[in-house]
């Protein structure tokens, strides 16, 4: 036989240079690339671990295969409309929004979480889709202490000069211990009403009866009446133990209070690659429900209380999939505020409303 016409009939592979035939891999749930090794790899590294039984007679190696590290659920394990309609909805909802308690004209709800898990970006982001461009109402910063030093309301605004049925209260970040962050005896002073607002927290001077401007008699409308607990998704499985320890001591004296608490789970798109792309995806992503689940046993709830966010960081413009993401997040926050309204009724006798 013609050499020419046996050699034409090789097949392109790894080992005489030609061309892959297959076609490349959709994109993938993996984590981006900037968060794994990124040193030059050779030929030993990637093949190291073979086995020599897993070789071929022909000497060909077997390529590792990677797709159920890099597939994405077919089915999206919760259900949301990415539509302009529905983004709509839930402004309106938002927007009229009003506390079935009448001794009551807002709810406070607290934003709590660790340094730099995107709390006071939570907060300028939601405030963003309702100005209809990107603001950064609530001061943010990039430093790995607190930025927010104080205690500081911000009336969500559904349109300009006309304040919603929702405040948003944001505070010093949860540190490592409590020499490097909040304390807990503050923070349950800021849920029970006693802490004014404007008021800059110190180690030094925790809150107390002496402190300026403490409310001794706090009525019901001074209080907190849902904590909402913000985690980085890209921090869960990095989070000192303190942390997880001090979010269990919260959560049983905020739950002695009678008020409930939901989470938000962000910076999603550092765990996916396919949700950075589009934020659409978020509910197809199984490294999302992981980093899910594990936030759910960091703060010992269940997931049903978490939503997973996109906050507004570098972008100008906004983003109509980003927004109903935000939105239904605040709607989540709304039904569980609601809840304590519900437990202070007129059969309580704490508190007519």
């Amino acid at each position: 036989m013609d050499k020419t016409k046996e050699k034409s009939k090789i097949k392109p592979s790894l080992f005489n240079f030609g061309a892959i035939s297959e076609p490349p891999e959709p994109p993938s749930c993996e984590p981006p690339s900037f968060l794994h090794d990124t040193r030059p790899k050779t030929v030993s590294s990637i093949f190291g671990d073979i086995k020599p039984e897993e070789k071929k007679e022909n000497n060909a190696f077997k390529l590792p295969d990677f797709s159920a590290a890099q597939a994405k659920f077919d089915v999206p394990w919760r259900n949301m409309e990415w539509t302009e309609e529905h983004k709509k909805s839930l402004m309106k909802t938002v927007s009229s929004y009003r506390p079935s308690c009448e001794k009551i004209t807002q709810a406070q709800v607290l934003v709590l979480g660790p340094v730099g898990s995107g709390k006071s970006s939570f907060i300028s982001s939601v405030q963003s889709v309702f100005h209809g461009r990107v603001v950064n109402r609530a001061m943010v910063g990039s430093m790995s202490t607190s930025f927010t030093k104080k205690l500081q309301t911000f009336n969500i605004q559904v349109q300009k000069g006309e304040d919603s049925g929702l405040v948003m209260c944001d505070i010093k970040g949860i540190g490592d211990g409590e020499m490097t962050g909040l304390t807990l005896h503050d923070i349950v002073s800021v849920i029970k009403g006693h802490v004014p607002n404007g008021h800059k927290f110190s180690l030094e001077q925790p809150v107390s009866s002496e402190t300026v401007g403490y409310v001794k008699t706090p009525t019901l409308a001074e209080k907190i009446h849902c904590v909402a607990f913000v985690v980085d998704a890209s921090k869960i499985t990095t989070y000192p133990k303190s942390i997880g320890a001090t979010f269990r001591r919260l959560r049983e004296q905020i739950s002695d209070l009678g008020v409930h608490q939901v989470a938000l789970l962000t910076h999603i798109d550092r765990i996916c690659a396919a949700t950075a792309a589009d934020v659409s995806q978020v509910y197809k992503s199984p490294n999302v429900q992981d980093v899910m689940n594990k936030a759910g046993a960091l703060l010992g709830m269940s997931t049903s209380y978490i939503i997973p966010v996109k906050n507004y960081s570098s972008e100008l413009d906004l983003d109509l999939k980003k927004d109903v993401l935000l939105l239904s997040a605040v709607d989540h926050i709304l039904q569980y505020t609601e809840l304590f309204y519900q437990d202070y009724k007129p059969n309580k006798k704490q508190v007519v409303c």
